[in-house]
């Protein structure tokens, strides 16, 4: 997929808004970008389009929080694993990734292992304010169900 460029925080709910309609139960999605960047933002988006109990904060350190739905659609269980040493860790969380869509921060090379199919979104930020985003499915589900036409 091609970068989308986001010049705004409310862009980047936008954005996460639109991507949320694509998602589905046992989904998992992997954020990574640098401090600042808007994975929490983006999150704040995919919980506002999944209906989702909020308010949607950063769960560094709590590491995990659930936010159940309030339409009857999944869950979001949103993850922080910066401070996490590894997908052991991560399994410790006990997380149930089959009936929600799990979100997870810095998780690159720590959490791919969890799921065959995931969505990786990178957010890189330059000088600006404005970011890019990259998204790519990675397996069969995301052959099947592209995210393209949704954004």
């Amino acid at each position: 997929m091609k970068p989308i460029p986001v010049p705004t925080d409310e862009a980047m709910r936008e954005l996460g808004r639109r991507l949320a309609a694509a998602l589905r139960a046992g989904d998992l999605v992997v954020l990574s970008g640098p401090l600042g960047a808007g994975k929490t933002t983006l999150t704040q988006g995919l919980g506002e389009g999944l209906k989702v109990r909020g308010p949607i904060t950063s769960p560094t350190f709590v590491i995990a929080r659930v936010h159940p739905s309030l339409a009857g659609g999944p869950a979001l269980v949103h993850v922080d694993a910066y401070r996490l040493g590894g997908l052991d860790e991560v399994d410790d969380l006990d997380l149930d990734l089959q009936d929600a869509v799990t979100v997870v921060e810095w998780g690159e090379g720590m959490v791919e292992e969890l799921s065959e199919d995931r969505l990786e979104v990178t957010i890189e930020r330059g000088d600006t304010e404005e970011r890019t985003v990259r998204i790519t499915g990675v397996g069969g589900r995301w052959a099947d169900s592209p995210v393209d036409p949704v954004l």
